[in-house]
């Protein structure tokens, strides 16, 4: 069975944010010489872990609201600069844009089952998807989404 992450986007205030600040970790690697590949390192390593590579993503949580995914291609242990073992989050380059569901502030990631994580925007079912994005924020934040 599939098991999705949701995750704080810290940092951005919008999708445009997160696109720049990707783009700017890929123009950096590839200064280096090195293959970009989108990651995010956590402190845990999920427990998880074979229903998280059964088709998960990680749902990014932008100003309390999951607006964005991307596949879970892999989970790899990393040591830290500082001897401790973390956990990389192996990520599919696409952002796939999702309809808005509203978050609380919480710390780390939290497992997100299949049956409450938003659907794709371009998933005709969703809705608003020729909608902007600050549009869509409002309606969420009134209730009317």
């Amino acid at each position: 069975m599939t098991m999705h992450l949701v995750k704080l986007c810290v940092g951005a205030d919008s999708i445009e944010d997160l696109e720049r600040y990707r783009s700017g970790a890929k123009a950096s690697a590839e200064a280096r010489g090195e293959i970009w590949q989108s990651m995010h390192v956590t402190r845990m390593f999920p427990k998880q872990a074979d229903k998280l590579l059964d088709g998960g993503s990680l749902y990014w949580v932008i100003r309390r609201v999951i607006q964005v995914r991307q596949k879970i291609i892999d989970l790899q242990e990393v040591i830290g600069d500082d001897g401790i073992k973390r956990c990389a989050i192996v990520l599919d380059n696409e952002l796939v844009r999702t309809a808005p569901a509203a978050r609380r502030p919480f710390q780390g990631w939290r497992y997100l089952k299949p049956d409450d994580a938003p659907m794709d925007l371009s998933d005709p079912s969703a809705g608003g998807a020729e909608l902007p994005a600050e549009l869509r924020r409002k309606l969420l934040e009134i209730g009317a989404w």
